[in-house]
């Protein structure tokens, strides 16, 4: 009973912190809608990634496909059915599930590296069918959007429509500002409880089993892959389901979104953050969007203003000697960030934060947690 009713501590604390982004963020310049919506969207992303390659040790370089899917399948849904989220959110689950189990079944007959390369093999299967085979569906390059003319044939049923294309919503209201961010944040919540859940549970400590020594389970007579497919689809709906928030809150669903760039993004944010951790992937999350969005906007024009306080010479060197790692080159400071934890803290920021923790605590820092390793299941 306590192990529960700490959880359900740990949960509110997440729900706490969560719900209150637009107050925390405001003096990082990052406090606005649009991205805070990213921050939710690709922490259910990373969150649901952690599921398969944290818990099970099974490393996908090809978890972007169901991003994509789930898109297209929201996009299909707005169009054919109705403008409600729900159903579209629904129908994106569905389906990229219904993928994830079909691309698990192939993949999981292989481990280790030979596992990775199929399912990257498959995202860039599934990349260049939507780009170009599959155009009657995707679109293609253009991207799935919505029309006037499109069916909607439940809205139609419902209530006259009126002109222009409608925004997707919830029962009639649609997502503006804030509203799109606490809906994400809403659904973020509910990812991260059911991911907890699944961590206490008994099928939870089977998939850690399997990446503790999936052989020797093996050995013992154990069929491990049922399990691991099982991670496997949830890990896909959850990308999924994240596709399906990225066309909620705007109804674009493009083959961009597959691309292996995509896959490689989520597998950092999960590394950044912690691998086997609950929270580190939402933590990694944050920080590669953040600097993707705002630190990517410090150009030369906004560094002379940071730097305005400083002599005219002294500030042209900091100028210059700065520029090169922001704004189109912050790629360059995320790799030097993320080369820094991968050799100080191989657990990631939440190693670093446990450390601190230990610190002030008076207790022995972290090593080499059960959670940080990084080996896929053989």
């Amino acid at each position: 009973m306590a192990a529960i009713r700490n959880d359900y501590v740990f949960v509110a604390l997440f729900a706490l912190v969560v719900l209150t982004m637009p107050l925390w963020l405001a003096p990082f310049g990052a406090s606005y809608p649009d991205l805070m919506q990213k921050f939710a969207i690709y922490g259910i992303f990373a969150i649901g990634f952690n599921i398969l390659f944290g818990m099970t040790g099974y490393l996908s370089f090809g978890h972007a496909a169901f991003l994509g899917v789930g898109s297209y399948a929201a996009v299909w849904s707005f169009k054919l059915l109705t403008m409600n989220a729900i159903p579209a959110l629904f129908l994106a689950v569905l389906v990229s599930g219904l993928f994830a189990a079909a691309i698990g079944f192939i993949s999981l007959r292989r481990s280790g590296i030979y596992f990775s390369i199929l399912t990257l093999a498959f995202a860039q299967m599934s990349y260049n069918l939507a780009y170009s085979v599959l155009t009657p569906i995707t679109n293609g390059e253009t991207g799935l959007q919505l029309a006037i003319s499109d069916p909607r044939v439940i809205d139609r049923a419902l209530a006259a429509q009126g002109p222009g294309i409608p925004s997707p919503g919830l029962f009639g209201d649609g997502f503006t500002g804030m509203e799109g961010f606490y809906f994400c944040a809403i659904i973020l919540i509910v990812c991260f409880f059911i991911a907890l859940r699944i961590d206490r549970s008994p099928f939870g400590l089977m998939l850690r089993a399997i990446k503790s020594n999936q052989t020797r389970m093996m050995y013992t007579g154990f069929n491990t892959r049922p399990y691991a497919l099982t991670a496997f689809v949830i890990s896909g709906m959850y990308a999924g389901l994240a596709g399906g928030l990225l066309a909620v809150t705007d109804p674009l669903a493009g083959a961009e979104r597959m691309q292996w760039t995509a896959s490689g993004e989520v597998v950092l944010m999960t590394i950044l953050g912690g691998v086997g951790t609950l929270v580190g992937p939402f933590i990694g999350a944050v920080v590669i969007k953040y600097f993707e969005n705002i630190f990517s906007a410090f150009h030369e024009m906004k560094l002379n203003a940071i730097f305005s306080f400083l002599p005219d010479g002294l500030r042209d060197f900091v100028v210059t000697i700065t520029a090169p790692f922001v704004g189109e080159g912050w790629h360059l400071t995320l790799g030097l960030i993320f080369m820094a934890i991968v050799i100080f803290l191989p657990g990631g920021l939440m190693e670093g934060a446990r450390r601190i923790k230990a610190k002030f605590s008076g207790g022995k820092p972290p090593t080499a947690a059960r959670s940080e390793q990084l080996a896929p299941a053989e």
